[in-house]
This record gives structure tokens, C-alpha cells and sequence, in this order.
């Protein structure tokens, strides 16, 4: 009986250990949820509305685990919380690749089109990394996951991700 109750106890320790480790960390919910309330201001209020929002960095859609941002199917960039374009309307990323060459604006723009949502992952340097004097391709890269977000009925999608 006590082996038993031991072998019972040591498959729930397995059981419970398993659900930890494999459990979707909570920023992923946030960023969900960020993603689809920029979402819903800009489809609610308009998207010059949806701009000021987004570009604010003390505003709703900055938290200290992850930030919107707002692009076209263009690749261009339209809200930023931190980087502001240079010019006030459209910040041009279509061809921008990560650390490894990937193209990962473009997948956040296939995933807008064809599944309206979605997770994508690439390599690209953590803010402190950016603030660094060395050319981008040579900065120490980290996993990035990222959800896309299109604005239902329009050529738009917004962005939240976090490092691993």
C-alpha cells in the first residue's frame, strides 16, 4: 500500500510539474489581449484615434512586460511606442530582416492576411542590446514571440510580443 501511495504521489508530482513547465506564461494573454483592445479603438474611435494611442508611451498599451505596435500590409509602421517615425505617418519595414535574415515583417503581414492572427517567433536584440553603438546584425539576438492582430475589416494589424 505505501509503494503504491508512492508511485500515486510521484506520478502527480510528474503530472503537476508537466502542466507548470508547459503552461503559457500569463504575458501571453496580455499580449492578446492588448492586441485586440488597440484593435477595438481603432475600429471604435478611428485610426488617427488609434495612433496617438498606441504612439503613447504612458498610455494603455505599454505595460512593463510588453507594448502595441500598429503596421499596414505595406510593411510600414504606423504607431510606435518608442520609435517614433521619421516621418509622423509611415515608418517603411517591409524588408526588414531579424539576426538570422529572416524576414519578419513579412510574416507578421502573411499571418494578418491569411489567419487574421497568430503567433510568430524570430531573433531580435532586447532594448538595452539596441541602445548599443554596434551594427544591428552583429548585436546578441534573443527569441522574440510576437502576436499579430489584424483590425477586423481593415488592412491593419497590430503587434505585442515578448522576449523568451
Amino acid at each position: 500500500m505505501k509503494r503504491e501511495t508512492g508511485i500515486l504521489m510521484i506520478g502527480i508530482f510528474f503530472f503537476l510539474l508537466a502542466g507548470i513547465v508547459s503552461a503559457d506564461p500569463p504575458i501571453k494573454d496580455e499580449c492578446v489581449s492588448l492586441c485586440k483592445d488597440a484593435a477595438n479603438i481603432i475600429t471604435e474611435k478611428g485610426l488617427d484615434a488609434g495612433i496617438a494611442e498606441i504612439s503613447n508611451k504612458e498610455g494603455k498599451f505599454v505595460t512593463k512586460n510588453t507594448y502595441v505596435f500598429l503596421m499596414d500590409f505595406g510593411g510600414n509602421r504606423l504607431a510606435h511606442p518608442y520609435a517614433a517615425p521619421k516621418d509622423p505617418k509611415v515608418m517603411p519595414l517591409f524588408d526588414m530582416k531579424d539576426t538570422t535574415g529572416k524576414f519578419f515583417v513579412q510574416e507578421f503581414i502573411e499571418v494578418a492576411k491569411t489567419k487574421g492572427e497568430g503567433w510568430t517567433e524570430y531573433m531580435y536584440p532586447k532594448p538595452e542590446e539596441l541602445k548599443k553603438p554596434t551594427p544591428f546584425q552583429e548585436k546578441v539576438s534573443s527569441r522574440k514571440l510576437s502576436y499579430v492582430y489584424r483590425v477586423p475589416g481593415k488592412d491593419l494589424f497590430v503587434v505585442a510580443g515578448y522576449f523568451e
